[in-house]
């Protein structure tokens, strides 16, 4: 039996944080719930996972993401409640400013389950999931 009870939430570190909080906001319609200036941060929340984005150092040497290179987050995957979710939030992700779409929906093996993936204005790569149901 495992001794913890689930995801609390996911800390990702982020290139922009404002650009990935407003696309969060502005394409996936979730909700900013806090700001820290002083680090700074951002907590986001669809009101099923809250998400923490930090700000990376820029000072520093910033690496992009490699998810084959770097231990550590592969993707992040949300699921989209239907077919025509999908379809229209994924017209919605591709048009948006400095979105990378490395695939647009397609079948997941040999479906009826469809997917997309892209990385997100601040670099983080994303998968969206209708399960086909």
């Amino acid at each position: 039996m495992a001794e913890t009870l689930g995801l609390n939430h996911l800390g990702l570190a982020v290139a922009d944080l404002n650009k990935t909080t407003a696309f969060f906001v502005d394409v996936l319609g979730w909700r900013e719930t806090a700001r820290d200036e002083s680090y700074p941060r951002t907590t986001i929340t669809d009101d099923q996972m809250r998400l923490t984005l930090w700000q990376v150092d820029t000072a520093c040497p910033v690496n992009g993401f490699d998810r084959r290179g770097n231990v550590g987050l592969h993707h992040l995957a949300l699921e989209v409640a239907s077919e025509a979710d999908l379809l229209k939030l994924a017209d919605k992700v591709a048009a948006y400013p400095e979105v990378r779409v490395e695939f647009l929906p397609e079948f997941m093996g040999t479906g009826p389950r469809k997917h997309m993936m892209f990385a997100e204005p601040g670099g983080i790569r994303l998968e969206l999931v209708w399960m086909g149901t």
